[in-house]
């Protein structure tokens, strides 16, 4: 089929999901039997296909996640939705050098990442996770006074609770940070 031809049946569709049914149903009918019976099956599984794609849309779509980050009790909380899913120490920046107050989101993950700026230089900073400029959430291997503000902005946690977060998010997921 070519790429006109399916565009075209995706744009006269009404919806994505109907258009990806139909190409489904015209891919799965090249390798099977012309017969009325084996078309009905066919449709049906595009049709299923379909409702299983559309459901999973509308749940990522009806419990968005979100990271929030809450200095004054040092404390990071990941939802979805309003479901709290997790709820970890951490530490932000201090006084001289504050984490920024705001809505953000995450716009870069890096499995390690070396960090420098004014006064740091540490390498292999692990699983960090950017959502403004140089600020990141990420793991602090070098110290353990999680619960007090002792960074230089970014958001500190121990290493294993940082891995789920990364592992739980996507760039784009959102980030509120609030007193």
């Amino acid at each position: 089929m070519s790429t006109s031809i399916r565009s075209g049946l995706m744009r006269c569709s009404g919806s994505v999901f109907t258009g990806a049914a139909l190409m489904l149903v015209t891919l799965l009918s090249w390798s099977s039997p012309t017969t009325v019976d084996s078309q009905l099956a066919t449709a049906s599984a595009a049709s299923v296909a379909s409702n299983t794609i559309r459901e999973d849309y509308n749940k990522q779509i009806s419990q968005p996640r979100w990271i929030e980050i809450d200095l004054s009790e040092q404390r990071l909380r990941a939802w979805e939705g309003k479901k709290l899913v997790y709820s970890f120490r951490t530490s932000t920046g201090k006084r001289s050098t504050p984490t920024p107050l705001g809505r953000f989101t995450i716009n870069s993950k890096y499995r390690t990442h070396r960090m420098r700026g004014r006064g740091y230089d540490i390498p292999d900073v692990p699983y960090a996770m950017y959502f403004y400029g140089g600020y990141a959430i990420h793991g602090a291997y070098w110290h353990n006074r999680f619960g007090t503000p002792v960074s230089h902005g970014c958001v500190n946690l121990p290493v294993r609770q940082a891995r789920k977060i990364y592992n739980w998010t996507r760039v784009g997921t959102k980030v509120v940070v609030r007193r």
